[in-house]
């Protein structure tokens, strides 16, 4: 059963290890090659992608009447990974400001979130499914199966509620981000 857990973790882990990556290597790049004047465009561009990406919650509420509900998923999940990807390497690791901090670790937060829905949801609960379908198999009555699997059903259930994380912290970062956008227009140099 380990080697499912882990089997089950594997895409969460290496989806938000491979954001943090790149993240990391277009920033030294930017930085060796004395370019960094792209992070200001990265993150107007990732901005954007993530705007653009709100089009799935535009069609799973009907605002949006063409195309399957499961491309709009798909889109908003890739162009939200993306966006974030350029949003982070615009903010590299330079330590100027609190408030873009917030935003960027608010953002973190809800890609973060955004792949638990994705990966650790979904596997969870299909490995909790045949894990009860195997301890059926085995002969065990429904009381015994509910005592074996508590925990991974308690886990599963809190999971479950990953969108009453989701949703605020997307509303936290989209407020902060766009506080950010207003400030940096107030101070922008227009000469």
């Amino acid at each position: 059963m380990k080697a499912q857990q882990t089997k089950d973790i594997q895409p969460f882990v290496l989806w938000l290890a491979w954001l943090l990556a790149l993240t990391l290597t277009i920033d030294y790049l930017l930085h060796y090659t004395q370019t960094l004047w792209v992070e200001q465009y990265m993150g107007i561009f990732g901005t954007c992608l993530i705007v653009l990406s709100f089009s799935y919650s535009l069609r799973k509420k009907k605002i949006i009447t063409f195309g399957k509900i499961k491309t709009f998923l798909r889109a908003h999940e890739y162009l939200a990974w993306t966006g974030a990807l350029m949003v982070l390497a615009h903010g590299g690791i330079h330590f100027n400001a609190i408030l873009p901090w917030a935003a960027a670790a608010a953002m973190l937060v809800a890609v973060i979130s955004g792949l638990v829905g994705k990966y650790l949801l979904k596997q969870s609960t299909d490995t909790l499914s045949k894990r009860k379908d195997e301890l059926a198999k085995s002969g065990l009555s429904s009381e015994e199966i509910e005592k074996k699997i508590f925990w991974e059903a308690l886990a599963v259930n809190a999971m479950k509620k990953w969108k009453s994380v989701h949703k605020p912290i997307t509303i936290i970062f989209a407020a902060s981000a766009a506080l950010h956008i207003l400030i940096i227009f107030l101070f922008w140099r227009w000469n």
